[in-house]
């Protein structure tokens, strides 16, 4: 059947019967459906072969053959298409293997026109949502993918090695750096570089949950087992089972969920909530915090064996101020993406704006900068955007005073706010001296011991980082 815009539906028909398969063939065909007829199993693999067909019906006794057969091979070879079964001799055991096997719906004959239309169209509509829903999980996978993660600093290809080579294993990740630095992007370009990604990807936001709920989120409840539990609740775990389950702000679990938790992580068991019965789970865990774990077990606060069990695998996300070379790429990205998004053409940044932007110390890092430029694309008049297009705050600050001072709501301490700075004098007079480090100890009035040190904490500890800076 079609529709005056769309092809006609392509059908191939399955029967032994002779008469049945003409007369149902013609039938269908005057009602728009295009239509080829099969009488064997190998006559059917070869239409098959030869047509991208939408539907098939097939009969499930054909002559000394089985219609399973046929059904089997369809559904391994040719996923996409939609199958449906058809018998005289209907039982409930022939519709479970019917369903099992992958059939969208078993007919019983004699059939009638009406029901018969009515289960195509239903296939199609069935057909049609799978098709969605595949198109929409491979724009999600293209968005985040590790190739879309943009950034050419040193250290962010070293994360990017690191996905690579830990994302088949399961391993727990903690993923750790201040807000707005990407770890919910990180976490899900692990899920989808792993062999899990067909499987679910769940994340759960534990500071956005009070603790009785959030255990219940994560583990299901039974019904009854307090109040407002009035049936019972599959838990994220269960729900990303065979998947990845990403815990993002794990700082701020409770004790008795930290408890919980170790267990999880140990023995990939737990219960619901009120309930006895103990549940597996086969779930990669990834999680994320902004917090000093170290400190917070030191203060009691976090419990030293989960956070053993937890690091692992730690992926320590540099903050955007740390990596002034990636704001001109990463503005770009954003500015690309709007402009699709809002269908505007524009040429980019004036190297004025770049340099502000470069200058700027981003403490709400990478998520300012996406916000700064949504806004500025959005209010931007010209075909290149300038510092008249940025906030008075990133615009209006002098160069030297950019590098320099940090915003207050930073929240840093002295020694942090210096070393921004420290690392960018650092870094120009290496550069300035080809990375002789003899040479650049001496120039900066310290010896060459204290500046090993300070590289290796600043992360400038390999000359191939010179190979990734503007």
């Amino acid at each position: 059947m079609a529709t005056p815009n769309s092809k006609p539906t392509r059908l191939l028909l399955v029967d032994d019967d002779q008469h049945l398969l003409q007369s149902m063939g013609q039938w269908l065909d005057s009602q728009g459906f295009a239509i080829q007829m099969a009488s064997s199993i190998a006559e059917a693999k070869d239409r098959l072969a030869n047509t991208a067909f939408d539907v098939a019906l097939i009969d499930v006794r054909l002559g000394n053959e089985d219609g399973f057969e046929l059904l089997e091979y369809c559904t391994k070879s040719i996923p996409q298409l939609v199958s449906m079964m058809m018998t005289g001799y209907a039982t409930v055991d022939t519709g479970i293997e019917a369903k099992r096997n992958g059939a969208s719906d078993l007919l019983t004959k004699p059939l009638i026109d009406d029901e018969l239309l009515m289960a195509i169209d239903k296939a199609m509509s069935q057909r049609k949502v799978i098709e969605e829903n595949k198109s929409l999980k491979a724009q999600l996978d293209n968005k985040f993918e590790k190739s879309n993660i943009v950034g050419s600093d040193l250290r962010m290809r070293k994360i990017f090695d690191m996905i690579d080579n830990i994302a088949d294993t399961k391993a727990t990740v903690l993923i750790t750096g201040e807000s707005g630095t990407g770890k919910s992007l990180i976490a899900r370009a692990i899920h989808q570089r792993s062999n899990r990604k067909d499987r679910p990807f769940v994340e759960v936001a534990c500071g956005a949950l009070p603790e009785n709920l959030l255990e219940s989120e994560l583990f299901g409840h039974v019904a009854g087992s307090f109040t407002g539990a009035t049936a019972n609740k599959e838990g994220k775990f269960q729900q990303a089972d065979g998947g990845t389950i990403f815990l993002d702000e794990i700082g701020t679990a409770s004790p008795g969920l930290q408890v919980k938790l170790l267990r999880v992580l140990q023995e990939f068991e737990f219960e619901q909530v009120g309930g006895t019965k103990t549940f597996r789970t086969n779930t990669r865990v990834v999680l994320a915090t902004n917090e000093d774990l170290e400190l917070a077990v030191a203060e009691n606060r976090f419990r030293q064996d989960l956070f053993y069990r937890i690091n692992v695998i730690n992926l320590l996300l540099p903050s955007l101020r740390e990596r002034p070379s990636d704001v001109p790429s990463l503005a770009m990205h954003f500015l690309k993406k709007v402009c699709k998004e809002e269908g505007r053409d524009l040429e980019g940044f004036d190297n004025q704006a770049i340099q502000a932007m470069r200058g700027y110390s981003w403490p709400g890092n990478v998520r300012e900068l996406q916000n700064i430029v949504e806004r500025a694309v959005l209010l931007g008049k010209g075909p290149e955007l300038g510092v008249q297009d940025l906030p008075s705050h990133i615009a209006n600050v002098s160069p030297s005073a950019q590098i320099t001072i940090a915003s207050p709501s930073a929240r840093q301490t002295l020694k942090e706010a210096l070393e921004g700075p420290e690392r960018m004098i650092i870094l120009q007079r290496l550069q300035e001296n080809n990375w002789n480090r003899n040479e650049t100890a001496d120039q900066l009035g310290i010896n060459r011991t204290t500046l090993y040190k300070k590289m290796k904490k600043l992360g400038l500890d390999t000359p191939e980082y010179a190979q990734v800076i503007e």
